[in-house]
């Protein structure tokens, strides 16, 4: 036998449609009002599982964005240049309204459907998801200024994509810049200064640590006037079709997420204008924070999703001892216990989104404030263990680059740093409970929808409200939103998985026996039923 024939190796996963193998997506979808959109998500589900789209997947994260400082001639141009695959995968993405498709279509749920569109492209290549995110939270900033809303808006809505720099461009993406060194996630220490022009625009100067997606069309920007810490919009571009000053330091180096570029950048002089009211900085981008916030958790959900994915596909086809993986009791009981994170990731992020419709009514927002900053704490902490575990089912072969699971497992740790890291947002969980009662309120009106179901999450569901009659000790913040994060999503799977994936996912969850890795599933459980909806 030639010692170079390849056997027992999983064949190319491709040609598949990515969200009709999604069972707990296609369910959610229906559940939570999207049913018009299952036509799209399907074209959509086998676009994004082309061989195409999977090599530009892994072409724009090998071949990383560089940036240029200066041209030939030694003119400032401070621009980024992303290899044709990442432009492709954008443009396909905004063609399809991952972007700002539930503000341009604004009926019941679209905020669904475009998570669902959102996850799909996050699943196969997730950095170039930075802007696209951005784009989506930025429209409700908008609002607080009608002029910025009448030039910016159509724009953002747009399905075109054009990555060039250039003054008056039909469509437009946008970025952030908030961070800076000395304060991180403590936005109220920026010394970034933003100086009045006195023709209705002013003059920022300062130093941003971390900005986002440095080749969007404009910028969302914190800086200081004599009335505090306010909120500007940095256009490229200016009006007269030179651009402005937006000095690119240097590209971060970062672990993953290498798609995307992230830069530090000064201002000096750059001309921007007033979003909202000077000193209300904060409170514009409140909600613009909340959506991204609920895209860190679709973001790892549909990493979640691509870890199932690809760990069930090589163990359904590989043989090690004597049998297929799929069939040895302990693999199986692995890659059940992924699949059961993976489901009940996709349903949360699915009922967050459609709390996010444009019907909601107070008391889904009321719900959505606490609700959103649980589940982001709790699904992106859960998102590199996850996929550890599932690079773990391929072997050697799950650790090298060319399989797409090493990347993935790279990946996943910025979803839970992103837009405020553990602390910030346990302590965030801790400020809403105490300050906003009635998020409090909806919370436990939506989890105790299950209540009655099952008697371990009875019990659980019991320890829950005694935990919001006491005043929130800010040093347990973080047992306190696990155990939240935890009655949601029991909650959730109680009502809307079918019975073998609900139990499971109880009792080895919040029952008296639960392991600490996965693979630990109570016996008895109907691991064939769980992974028949992967």
């Amino acid at each position: 036998m030639p010692t170079h024939e390849v056997t027992n190796q999983a064949p190319p996963r491709a040609g598949i449609d990515e969200f009709a193998a999604n069972r707990p997506l296609v369910d959610g979808v229906a559940h939570f009002g999207a049913e018009w959109a299952l036509g799209d998500l399907r074209e959509t589900g086998k676009f994004v599982g082309t061989s195409e789209f999977q090599r530009d997947a892994e072409t724009a994260n090998t071949r990383q964005p560089v940036l240029r400082t200066h041209d030939k001639y030694g003119n400032r141009i401070d621009e980024v240049e992303y290899d044709e695959s990442y432009h492709r995968i954008v443009a396909a993405a905004v063609a399809r309204g991952a972007h700002t498709s539930a503000w341009a279509d604004p009926r019941q749920g679209s905020s669904v459907a475009r998570a669902a569109t959102f996850m799909l492209f996050a699943q196969i290549e997730p950095g170039h998801a930075c802007p696209i995110s951005m784009t989506h939270a930025v429209v409700p900033a908008l609002a607080a200024s009608e002029t910025l809303t009448g030039e910016w808006l159509p724009r953002l809505l747009s399905r075109d994509y054009d990555g060039a720099l250039s003054a008056g461009k039909p469509s437009a993406l946008f970025g952030m810049a908030m961070t800076e060194k000395q304060g991180g996630s403590d936005v109220r220490a920026n010394t970034t200064v933003a100086a009045d022009a006195g023709d209705g625009s002013f003059r920022l100067t300062g130093h941003k640590w971390f900005c986002s997606a440095p080749m969007s069309d404009a910028f969302l920007v914190l800086a200081r006037t004599s009335a505090g810490l306010s909120c500007f919009l940095l256009p490229r571009m200016l009006d007269d079709g030179t651009r402005n000053v937006f000095a690119i330091q240097r590209l971060k180096d970062k672990l993953g997420n290498r798609s995307n570029a992230s830069c530090e950048v000064e201002f000096d002089g750059s001309q921007a204008f007033l979003l909202g009211e000077e000193g209300r900085g904060v409170a514009t981008i409140i909600e613009m924070v909340a959506r991204t916030r609920l895209d860190c958790v679709l973001g790892t959900a549909a990493g979640m999703r691509q870890s199932v994915a690809e760990a069930l596909w090589l163990v359904r086809h590989r043989s090690a001892f004597g049998a297929k993986l799929i069939d040895q009791p302990a693999m199986t009981a692995v890659v059940a216990d992924l699949a059961l994170e993976s489901e009940v990731a996709t349903v949360t992020g699915l009922r967050l989104a459609r709390a996010h419709d444009a019907d909601a009514d107070d008391q889904e927002r009321a719900f959505r404030r606490l609700a959103t900053a649980v589940s982001k704490y709790w699904i992106c902490k859960r998102g590199p263990e996850h996929s550890f575990e599932a690079m773990e089912c391929l072997g050697g072969n799950g650790y090298i680059e060319e399989f797409p699971l090493a990347r993935r497992y790279r990946e996943q740790p910025v979803m839970a740093i992103w837009e405020g890291s553990g602390n910030v947002i346990a302590l965030d969980v801790v400020r809403a409970i105490t300050r906003e009662p009635e998020s409090v309120e909806a919370f436990l009106a939506e989890v105790t929808l299950a209540d009655g179901v099952h008697p371990v999450f009875d019990e659980y569901l019991a320890q829950t409200r005694a935990m919001l009659t006491a005043p929130p000790d800010v040093g347990q913040a973080r047992r306190l939103t696990e155990h939240l994060a935890l009655t949601l999503q029991a909650s959730l799977m109680l009502r809307f998985s079918p019975a073998a994936a609900a139990e499971a996912f109880v009792e080895s969850r919040l029952g008296d026996d639960r392991g600490r890795l996965y693979g630990v599933l109570p016996a008895g459980t109907d691991v064939h039923a769980i992974l028949d909806r992967h």
